[in-house]
């Protein structure tokens, strides 16, 4: 019997893939959640029991935090990346990697193809399918409810003919939670004058006031929450927890897909958006002013090119050594203040503080050059714009 490996999430599209691919296909169905951080031991449970139900031959979660952290969040902090300066690749990022684990499953186990359960409508497609052909062109990529043009009734119907009569009610809004971020899909999200009201995400506020919360950073990643030490994929679940409470990280990212249209989503990503922020302005005392240039133009096409499913293409790992090379002096503590629905930067405390200095103070004293020194550097320096002006008889009016 031809063998399969279906990604796998345990809704009513990866479901209706298991039961087409048994029972149409005859093929043997081996499913696989790769979980990036969006499921507890009972969820995994529950879908592990229902994708067996259903027909799995063999089911297998993979946990994969830490390397998802390792191979992809640490170089989205080392780069700041927002994508359009507001969206931290929540989603993005994590089905990349989702793509490689279950690509490298479906090699380990021999399967001869490969599915998903991604429509024709959006980027998802194309990052599972440009990470499959790419590390398995040997593989054959199979995608019913792309290739079938399905609705969501005609998938409940076919399952329910073949005797699964789970509710399929559709929920208000999606959510598609993980650790760098969760998604938020309703119909506001679809047209473009509605925001999402509150209910709609996953976190309501809980606390008022404010609560100061320090982050310390060693090379660029963030190793202490409060003082209290511990790897940084934990530390991002130690600070969402206390910024959820606030309601922080709430927003709703406009971009180009990757197919060419306009898409619209709402987002929930409060350790994210504080803790790029944070490094952020940890850097700008730390680094110098064209490290921060050229981060910053590296930066956004790392965050271009993930968010569009080339995370494989050899430039993202000559970009990423380049980022990991400018953290080297990243070092201090940042403090942060909490408050309902937002956050703020207080300050930072560095051994690698640029500001630290016997150097001058901006605005108030120079202590290392004299007034003569000042004059002759404006004089070269507008040197170049002084000749053009001239030869060019510029009138400045």
């Amino acid at each position: 019997m031809k063998k399969v490996v279906l990604a796998y999430s345990g809704g009513l599209d990866t479901s209706y893939c298991l039961k087409y691919l048994k029972n149409e296909k005859g093929y043997e169905v081996h499913t696989v959640l790769i979980n990036t951080g969006g499921f507890d031991d009972e969820e995994l449970q529950a879908i592990e029991d229902r994708a067996y139900e259903l027909g799995s031959a063999k089911h297998a979660n993979l946990t994969i935090l830490d390397k998802y952290y390792d191979k992809a969040i640490k170089y989205l902090i080392y780069g700041n990346v927002l994508k359009n300066n507001t969206y931290p690749l929540s989603v993005s990022a994590e089905r990349v990697f989702q793509a490689i684990e279950a690509i490298k499953y479906a090699k380990s186990v021999g399967a001869s193809a490969i599915a998903h359960g991604s429509t024709g409508a959006g980027n998802d497609q194309i990052r599972f399918d440009l990470i499959f052909q790419t590390i398995a062109p040997e593989i054959e990529i199979i995608t019913p409810i792309r290739d079938l043009k399905l609705s969501r009734q005609e998938e409940v119907d076919y399952l329910a003919k073949n005797g699964v009569h789970y509710s399929w009610e559709k929920a208000q809004y999606s959510i598609n939670k993980g650790l760098w971020g969760t998604s938020v899909g309703g119909k506001e999200t679809l047209t473009s004058h509605e925001a999402l009201p509150s209910e709609a995400y996953p976190s309501q506020l809980q606390k008022q006031g404010e609560e100061k919360v320090t982050l310390e950073f060693n090379e660029g990643q963030l190793v202490a929450v409060n003082g209290k030490k511990d790897t940084p994929p934990n530390n991002i679940v130690i600070l969402e927890k206390l910024a959820n409470a606030y309601a922080i990280g709430r927003d709703i990212h406009v971009g180009d897909t990757i197919i060419g249209i306009k898409g619209r989503v709402g987002f929930e990503a409060a350790a994210p958006l504080i803790i790029i922020k944070a490094h952020h302005l940890l850097e700008k005392h730390t680094l110098g002013k064209w490290q921060q240039y050229w981060k910053e133009q590296l930066g956004n096409w790392y965050g271009m090119l993930f968010h569009e499913g080339q995370f494989l293409d050899p430039v993202m790992r000559n970009i990423e050594t380049f980022l990991e090379d400018t953290q080297k002096t990243v070092n201090g503590t940042v403090t942060v203040t909490l408050k309902p629905y937002h956050f703020s930067l207080d300050g930072i405390e560095s051994k690698n503080d640029l500001m630290n200095t016997g150097f001058g103070q901006y605005g108030e004293m120079n202590n290392a050059w004299t007034s003569e020194d000042a004059k002759g550097f404006i004089k070269i320096l507008g040197n170049a714009q002084n000749i053009f002006s001239s030869v060019n008889q510029l009138n400045h009016d």
